[in-house]
């Protein structure tokens, strides 16, 4: 049973950086299709980045060339570099894990996500002020 939880969330001034952590526990997540969505007020959630089984990586058009998703097997660890940040970036952003579409094509911005094989994180505030 995994288990997730963010931490980096904060405030910035725009075009300032931050870096997001998403531990996860109970099972090693490195065989798994790893997201980081966000969601701002009264707006639905985002989909930013994805990162599969192989470390291919996938980004939402908005944070392209921004933003940089990664993970650290040896720590069960997933990351968000995020730089250049605007106030459009605030929101609650929250990491996923799935265990059902490990890869390419179906692990990527917009591919598949099987509800009853992901678990979520909580999630950890950013503002961009």
């Amino acid at each position: 049973h995994v288990q997730l939880v963010e931490s980096g969330g904060g405030s910035v001034q725009a075009g300032g950086s931050l870096r997001l952590s998403c531990v996860a526990s109970g099972r090693r997540v490195a065989s798994y299709c790893l997201h980081w969505f966000r969601q701002a007020p009264g707006k639905e959630r985002e989909e930013v980045a994805t990162i599969d089984a192989n470390d291919d990586s996938t980004y939402a058009d908005s944070v392209k060339g921004r933003f940089t998703i990664s993970k650290a097997d040896a720590q069960n660890t997933l990351y968000l570099q995020m730089t250049s940040l605007k106030p459009e970036d605030t929101g609650v952003y929250s990491c996923a894990a799935d265990s059902d579409n490990p890869f390419s094509p179906w692990c990527k911005v917009g591919g598949t996500i099987t509800p009853s094989a992901t678990v979520w994180g909580r999630g950890t505030q950013v503002t961009v002020s």
